[in-house]
């Protein structure tokens, strides 16, 4: 069956996978369970549900799902990267309204969950970037929810919300998705290993053109 071809695909494109460090060593037990997720018939929904829930308060990022699946399947990895764009704005968009709503609320978690000190820095970035903090959380290795949360919370503009985090999270899974299409299983073992230094990167370069054009 077409499922089973899909899902043993998805097993051999992982066997390097799993055994590769990574900085996530710290949600060990989360992390395998999210990489569980991968080789499941409903991958793509699991998919779509962690980058929905990590734009708002989950821990792993989906790209630990993502380049694996469009490693296994190139031909559907555009189409799993436009899945996880839509969905990880709709996060952000609950993000938002948390931010919005429920500030108050989740101050306590923010705090014991170590991510109050981003938070505080998140609030400096968008007074000196506005709208661009967004965009460069969304593509970046930056936390984007913390961002999401901050952004409702300092009542930042919601359209340019959104269309600021469907660029940035676009291009990033997007890219994600190229790589794995364009460079196989050594571009992906490449990825895991540079994915923070290339997110630096790019942030640099979009501050770059910050100050010359603006």
């Amino acid at each position: 069956m077409k499922v089973n071809s899909e899902i043993t695909d998805l097993r051999a494109a992982l066997n390097g996978y799993i055994k590769m460090d990574c900085n996530m060593r710290i949600f060990s037990s989360l992390y395998e369970k999210v990489m569980s997720w991968v080789v499941h018939r409903h991958a793509q929904w699991y998919l779509v549900g962690l980058s929905f829930t990590e734009s708002s308060f989950f821990p792993i990022p989906p790209d630990v799902m993502l380049a694996p699946m469009a490693l296994a399947t190139p031909k559907r990895a555009l189409y799993l990267a436009g899945i996880t764009t839509l969905a990880s704005v709709a996060g952000g968009i609950l993000g938002y309204l948390i931010g919005v709503y429920a500030f108050d609320a989740i101050t306590p978690i923010l705090q014991s969950a170590g991510y109050w000190e981003r938070y505080l820095k998140a609030q400096e970035w968008f007074v000196e970037w506005g709208v661009y903090a967004i965009f460069i959380a969304g593509f970046s290795p930056i936390p984007y929810k913390v961002f999401t949360i901050a952004a409702g919370a300092l009542s930042m503009a919601f359209l340019p919300f959104v269309l600021a985090s469907l660029v940035g999270r676009g291009l990033r899974f997007y890219l994600v998705a190229s790589l794995m299409m364009w460079g196989g299983e050594k571009m992906e073992a490449l990825l895991r290993k540079y994915v923070d230094i290339l997110g630096w990167f790019m942030v640099l370069a979009v501050v770059g053109l910050y100050f010359i054009f603006r």
